[in-house]
């Protein structure tokens, strides 16, 4: 009963009652769909802490490592969803492949990327806005914008964080966005891909008149001796930890029921996209690398340091309208998180593995309130007390772990089901998922052991809950039981 799976035939059923999307993105839609996706916290946030503490200027090369494990896993993406194309996510794909206790595993842990990927982007949105008021001439108190496990050198003196306050404004700001319905049109989404794309072309266009090649010297670091600073130890963690900034690419593949031609377009809009994104993410850690020393990221917690490196350039108004942009695209993509995990919790709720309350919906507004509601205060206790670097490595190893799952759920499909149409097949099965196992888990490994126990921790959480309750109340168990299965 543990494993007891949905129907593929009556989700594809489900879908049709719901009349299903039309098909209508090709593959210039769905890259375009992937690059706004992928561009977001990561790049600008993680990328510091990760050359200060792990890879030095080499974490050009850390990029490519984590894109090559993302190519793998996103191929296997394209199976499921070509395979299942509606409207969903691996939690949805999961039930209906490997069953119902490998969908709770991915599902938690889909919960755990959103919800903590919010808080890391909040914390990051939160040191940018200072700085924006102290260009200004406005100082935000530094105990009120940082964690009480963190602190800061504001006039030589050290300050001890107290909480976030920042970081929990804009959590609850875009919580209620939700909550009440609204939604970006087409127009003003289109605006904010946009705009995160030229932050990051203007950044390289500009900062590269500005390198200092002497920032590159050594390249690659020695290592100090521990695992994970420095060196090719370095690299690979290095690669694990700024893994969170390609999250987003599996966005394309939840779009396959809108695509005119899934075979053909949905490898394009997910290669495609990952090929761009990772060019312009390798130049753009080359120019901030060059601009600054790596070591210089280090006081800033890696945080805010785009900052940093356009503090090396005379342009005052690039300094300012960067960061503004930024903090546009980082209000994009909190409330995309937000709303990826309530919705998670949503189709959890509905399958009977969480309390109705989560999939109410307002009398009013058509949302999942409650459920927003609850991540609102969850993400915020992240936000306002967990340092951005302990959650950045958290959603890091929450996402690779769901990646694995599903990397090894093709595997299991083509032995247990080969003959279910599929409009998509990943190549050089099973190589290709093991690869992307392999390259997952490697990243996972290279991790720090404080980020395992987190994960272990949630996941035995989430093992109580599904035990405690969710086998007992889940909707597909009772219909096996009564046989109507």
């Amino acid at each position: 009963m543990l494993f007891v799976k949905k129907k593929i035939h009556e989700l594809q059923a489900e879908a049709a009652g719901h009349h299903g999307l039309k098909r209508t993105l090709g593959p210039v839609n769905l890259t375009a769909l992937g690059i706004g996706a992928i561009i977001g916290a990561g790049l600008f946030s993680i990328t510091g802490g990760a050359a200060a503490n792990n890879a030095g200027p080499a974490v050009t090369i850390s990029f490519v490592i984590a894109a090559i494990a993302c190519a793998f896993a996103g191929l296997c993406y394209a199976e499921f969803a070509s395979m299942i194309p509606v409207a969903g996510s691996a939690y949805t794909y999961s039930y209906a492949t490997m069953g119902e206790f490998v969908a709770w595993i991915i599902g938690w842990d889909l919960v755990l990327e959103y919800a903590v990927g919010a808080a890391t982007v909040s914390i990051s949105w939160s040191a940018y806005l200072v700085k924006i008021f102290a260009k200004a001439g406005v100082q935000i108190p530094m105990e009120w914008a940082i964690s009480p496990f963190q602190e800061a050198v504001v006039n030589g003196q050290a300050v001890h964080g107290i909480m976030n306050l920042p970081a929990v404004l804009i959590v609850v700001l875009m919580s209620l966005l939700l909550i009440r319905g609204t939604q970006e049109s087409a127009l003003v989404n289109g605006f904010i891909v946009g705009l995160k794309v030229a932050v990051v072309l203007v950044f390289i266009a500009l900062g590269w008149g500005y390198i200092n090649p002497s920032n590159y010297v050594p390249y690659i670091p020695e290592n100090t001796g521990v695992f994970g600073e420095y060196g090719w130890s370095g690299i690979l963690r290095a690669a694990g930890v700024i893994f969170f900034a390609y999250i987003g690419f599996d966005a394309v593949s939840t779009a396959a029921q809108e695509a005119k031609d899934p075979k053909k377009d949905m490898p394009i809009g997910i290669l495609a996209s990952l090929v761009i994104c990772t060019v312009l993410y390798i130049l753009f850690a080359h120019v901030m690398t060059g601009m600054a020393n790596y070591t210089e990221f280090k006081g800033h917690d890696g945080i805010a340091p785009v900052a940093v490196a356009i503090e090396h350039t005379p342009y005052e108004w690039l300094k300012q309208a960067i960061m503004i942009a930024i903090l546009a695209g980082y209000s994009s993509v909190i409330m995309v998180m937000l709303m990826g995990q309530s919705r998670v919790f949503f189709s959890m709720s509905q399958d009977g593995l969480l309390p109705k309350v989560f999939h109410e919906v307002h009398s009013k507004f058509g949302t999942p309130w409650k459920s927003n509601l609850l991540f609102c205060v969850f993400v915020s206790l992240f936000a306002a007390f967990v340092p951005g670097s302990v959650v950045g490595e958290m959603t890091s190893i929450g996402t690779l772990f769901a990646f694995s799952l599903v990397c090894a759920g093709i595997i299991v499909l083509r032995k247990t089901q080969p003959d279910l149409p599929r409009a998509f097949k990943t190549p050089f099965v099973p190589l290709v998922p093991i690869l992307g196992i392999i390259c997952c888990l490697a990243m996972m490994i290279s991790l720090p052991g404080d980020t395992w126990l987190r994960l272990v921790i949630w996941l035995a959480l989430g093992f109580l809950i599904y035990f405690g309750y969710s086998a007992r109340n889940s909707v597909l168990r009772k219909r096996s039981d009564a046989g109507t299965l």
